[in-house]
């Protein structure tokens, strides 16, 4: 099967979406279709055309951006191009591009899947409230030219106001979630470098340095996290500078962040690749996530540290909460409530063993393989609808 994938970040960019939609389509890949992924150039020094993984990548020139959104002149002409080509659309949203995607694909009459990842809410600022706009109409008309639209969990659907319009069209399938096998002497060698001084807690936060990610929630939690554990560091593993549109909050939170590393109780270790990623896991005692709004519904980070036995302090948001609540590994707090964040660190970090499960299970129900067997699945199932009109 040829599959063609399109959204306007692919890696090496970094956020849980890239990251989804290289694994699933890696996995569809090592399954023997053939994929293209069509995305932006958004750093002038990619390559325009290369293979990554047995993945085909095409990336297009940026003409200016908008926000977090790009304008690609040729878009058009190579989405035409490539959807006559494919036997599949596979889109990503939130985006300003899938529209016209979807509805060349509908024209073609190939099978379209968009995967949702999140309801989009941009930083303050009259650009981004535009962008916002425009994302949330092209999301709209690309639903009514899709066939199928995925979504990560029940919970963040019931209650996504975007989905709740397509229900007819909804389908659910759990993330790819997967890390390399990191060796016993990686994982100590990583541990001498960053905790030569064995200080715990030690509180992960994977993620962009993004407003809906709540890093704020964190800082102000540090103070009660430093009374009851005053050995406690928070790694924030991650980019966390000159990120688009979120320049002015790494500047307003940078003072409390300095004298936070001025003490020896937050490290930022930069964006880390898969290797390092299964490398940091083990040596934290716990994730944090203290995202804000919509624009986070899952976080899959935390199925990744609770393959690695490490628990999660999650906010009480829709699809954000069901990792801790169906595979009891953490707690859930009340959203932006740094209080309560502070006291559930700190009942992790004393009790450590009352927040374990199976491991290995986990893995198993997120293995990119099995969710790129569900999504063949569903394009088998369109393509026989669309043969039987």
């Amino acid at each position: 099967m040829k599959i063609l994938i399109e959204l306007t970040y692919y890696r090496p960019h970094t956020s849980g979406l890239t990251i989804y939609a290289e694994r699933l389509a890696k996995a569809l890949a090592k399954r023997g279709h053939q994929v293209t992924v069509l995305t932006s150039q958004f750093d002038k020094k990619l390559a325009r055309d290369e293979w990554m993984d047995g993945v085909h990548v095409i990336r297009l020139p940026v003409l200016f951006r908008i926000s977090k959104g790009v304008v690609m002149p040729s878009l058009g002409r190579m989405a035409t191009k490539l959807v006559k080509e494919n036997d599949v659309i596979h889109l990503h949203l939130p985006q300003i591009d899938a529209a016209g995607i979807a509805l060349r694909g509908r024209i073609w009459k190939k099978p379209i899947v968009l995967t949702y990842h999140c309801d989009l809410r941009m930083p303050w600022g009259i650009m981004s409230w535009l962008a916002n706009q425009g994302v949330h109409v092209m999301n709209q008309l690309a639903a009514l030219n899709t066939n199928r639209i995925v979504t990560y969990t029940q919970d963040y659907a019931d209650h996504s106001p975007y989905l709740r319009r397509f229900r007819k069209k909804l389908r659910i399938i759990p993330p790819p979630v997967e890390l390399p096998i990191a060796t016993l002497a990686a994982i100590q060698d990583f541990r001498k470098k960053q905790n030569p001084e064995d200080q715990h807690p030690i509180i992960g936060m994977a993620a962009r340095f993004a407003s809906e990610k709540g890093v704020e929630v964190l800082l102000n939690a540090m103070p009660r996290i430093r009374e009851a554990c005053p050995q406690v560091q928070v790694w924030f593993a991650g980019p966390y500078e000159n990120i688009i549109g979120e320049e002015a909050y790494f500047k307003r939170l940078e003072p409390a962040i300095q004298a936070l590393i001025e003490q020896g109780a937050w490290k930022f270790l930069g964006t880390l690749n898969p290797e390092q990623m299964a490398v940091y896991y083990p040596n934290i005692d716990m994730l944090v996530i203290p995202s804000l709004n919509s624009t986070e519904a899952f976080g899959l980070v935390q199925i990744e540290a609770m393959m690695n036995g490490k628990p999660s302090v999650a906010s009480n948001l829709p699809g954000v909460r069901q990792p801790v609540l169906c595979h009891a590994m953490g707690k859930v707090v009340e959203v932006g409530n740094s209080d309560a964040l502070a006291e559930a660190v700190i009942e992790i970090a004393q009790h450590p063993a009352a927040f374990h499960a199976d491991a290995q299970a986990i893995k198993d129900m997120y293995s990119p393989d099995k969710i790129a067997r569900q999504y063949e699945i569903l394009f088998a199932e369109i393509t026989d609808e669309i043969k039987n009109q």
